[in-house]
């Protein structure tokens, strides 16, 4: 999810959406978020980023890409897509052999497509609502129809929290793959940051990446263009973009930072 806050950077300007009645809470659990980011979770990612090339970090999230491949094909079997679930096993078999235990990504090049579903995206195919937006302490943005991925994925098709609930070591060594593949997600969105800094308001702009990215994956990448304009607000008779442009550039002039003196 921190990757897709880079989703919002070349669409129309629209304003934030309104229909977040748990905003209060959502603003504080983002606001916990972001400080236990800081704190902990970004120096690390920083850390990892520094010790590694980007061969090895390449080669290590080709490695959670296609160990967590069970989870899209599960999703596509129960959004009745058996094309789906088909071409996501042959890129899963592919990665596992060929590309030795999916360090490598040779199905790519063999022209399989990458495709990632969950259990949030096949409650909507089968019309679930979408529901509040919730940001959740720990985990981050999600909807009351999302949450539900994280307990179902998680307990029936994740082979990493397969692997953690059935082997009982001292000291946990088994939960290491999780938290490294966590590292490696916060890691790939360093780059992505400039983003969220320069947003009139970080919180809005996450939420409504989110939303985007969820979209995007429910319709395959290409939403109708009507859901995007709903999404974004474009419909709303009181919307004026240069009225929310002008409020973006009076934000990013009163918070630009004066240029070092060297």
């Amino acid at each position: 999810m921190l990757i897709a806050i880079a989703l919002l950077a070349g669409c129309t300007i629209a304003k934030p959406r309104t229909d977040d009645p748990l905003e209060k809470y959502n603003r504080k659990a983002y606001a916990f978020n972001d400080s236990l980011d800081k704190a902990v979770v970004r120096p690390v990612a920083v850390g990892y980023r520094k010790v590694t090339n980007p061969p090895v970090r390449r080669a290590v999230s080709d490695f959670f890409t296609n160990i967590r491949m069970p989870i899209t094909i599960a999703n596509s079997l129960l959004q009745a897509r058996p094309k789906q679930a088909v071409q996501g096993s042959g890129r899963f078999l592919v990665n596992l052999t060929l590309g030795i235990g999916g360090f490598f990504d040779p199905a790519s090049q063999l022209g399989i497509p990458l495709q990632e579903n969950d259990f949030g995206v096949t409650l909507a195919r089968w019309g679930v609502p979408e529901g509040d937006y919730l940001v959740l302490p720990f985990v981050g943005p999600t909807t009351v129809r999302d949450v539900w991925r994280l307990p179902i994925d998680s307990y029936f098709f994740d082979p990493l929290s397969y692997v953690s609930r059935n082997h009982h070591f001292h000291y946990g060594q088994y939960y290491l793959p999780q938290v490294v593949y966590l590292v490696t997600l916060r890691a790939r969105a360093i780059d992505a940051e400039s983003f969220l800094q320069s947003a009139y308001d970080p919180y809005a702009f996450l939420r409504d990446a989110y939303r985007q990215q969820r979209l995007y994956m429910i319709y395959d990448g290409n939403p109708p263009a009507d859901v995007i304009e709903q999404m974004q607000g474009l419909k709303d008779k009181n919307f004026d973009p240069d009225e929310l442009l002008d409020e973006q550039q009076k934000w990013e002039k009163k918070n630009s930072q004066p240029p070092s003196k060297l």
